[in-house]
């Protein structure tokens, strides 16, 4: 079993940045594929992007690239999403997600644990 928990959500104007982080708790994490996605109101959950469980492969959403980075500290069990230039479009819950198999996942039923998310709000 593996908790996941987010943190670094917050309020910024649009071309600030954030750096989420999601702590994951129970055994075996560093073997495990890690992703962010993100539901903004009224709309389903997306991905975001995917850090495979040896952090050599990432994958990440069109509407993000070039702005996010995903990375992991397999140490510290702990992945981040660091975040820059962000719009209004990136406002949303973001959400970390763990799979058994450790590569690169886009899918939401690809993914065996969930975190309980972080509000990122980006004012125009």
């Amino acid at each position: 079993q593996v908790q996941l928990v987010e943190s670094g959500g917050g309020l910024v104007q649009a071309g600030g940045s954030l750096n989420l982080s999601c702590v994951a708790t129970g055994r075996t994490y560093s073997s495990y594929g890690m992703a962010w996605f993100r539901q903004a109101p009224g709309k389903e959950r997306e991905f975001v992007a995917v850090i495979s469980w040896r952090g050599t492969g990432t994958y990440y959403a069109d509407s993000v690239k070039g702005r996010f980075t995903i990375s992991r500290d397999n140490a510290k069990n702990t992945v981040y999403l660091q975040m820059n230039s962000l719009k209004p479009e990136d406002t949303a819950v973001y959400y970390c997600a763990a799979a058994v198999s450790g590569g690169i996942r886009v899918r939401e039923y690809q993914y065996d644990y969930w975190g309980q998310g972080t509000q990122v709000t980006v004012s125009s």
